[in-house]
């Protein structure tokens, strides 16, 4: 017999002060004024479900405007290795900055590449194995419910990591919207042991408060 942990991972909603800006860890304001993208987000997301949060108030401020818009969450448990990526020294450089950065080494999808790491920051390689462990033990904390986690692209892009099995440089190909919900599975079997299933990638509230 199986049990299936269902995570409906939440990207956080924009962050306007971080925008052209490497921002990573740095704890910016969310703007929370799409109401009708939160009330879509409200609407497709299950009530009967557990809430976590990472420790960065853009995270909890898009937590809090999700049940404001109608969804009865209870309140959030706040964990801390949820957190996006550490940029260290890069944090509050414009992309322009970043980019002319003479050590900086070409990259299609991110940053940087997956294994280099910030000065006093992290590696992308580095998140992933910060995140992967704590997931890990909600989802068998929190075996057979549902985990609306609202959480940071990075943090979603290890998560894929995790489920799939992909190198870390692989990973990075995935893009993420804010707002967006991304579902993965959790599986577990006496018999056959732990599987992820991907059910959903990047559903945007966006489109569907259009409709």
């Amino acid at each position: 017999m199986s049990t299936v942990t269902r995570w409906w991972w939440v990207r956080h909603a924009p962050v306007p002060t971080g925008a052209g800006m490497v921002y990573g860890q740095m704890d910016l304001e969310a703007d929370c004024s799409d109401r009708p993208s939160f009330e879509a987000l409200a609407a497709h997301l299950p009530a009967d479900a557990i809430l976590l949060t990472s420790d960065l108030k853009r995270t909890a401020q898009t937590a809090d405007a999700i049940r404001a818009a109608g969804l009865a969450l209870p309140p959030a448990i706040v964990e801390p290795a949820l957190r996006e990526q550490s940029f260290g020294d890069w944090q509050g450089l414009t992309h322009e900055e970043f980019a002319a950065m003479g050590d900086m080494v070409p990259h299609r999808h991110w940053r940087a590449p997956a294994f280099m790491r910030a000065p006093n920051g992290e590696s992308f390689a580095d998140l992933i194995a910060r995140a992967a462990p704590a997931i890990t033990r909600l989802s068998t904390a929190h075996e057979g419910a549902d985990i609306v986690a609202v959480a940071h692209g990075g943090t979603i892009r290890a998560a894929m990591a995790l489920a799939l099995g992909l190198d870390p440089e692989r990973a990075l190909a995935f893009s993420t919207v804010n707002l967006g919900v991304t579902r993965l599975d959790y599986i577990t079997d006496l018999a056959e042991g732990v599987a992820w299933r991907v059910t959903g990638v990047n559903w945007n509230p966006e489109f569907a408060a259009r409709r």
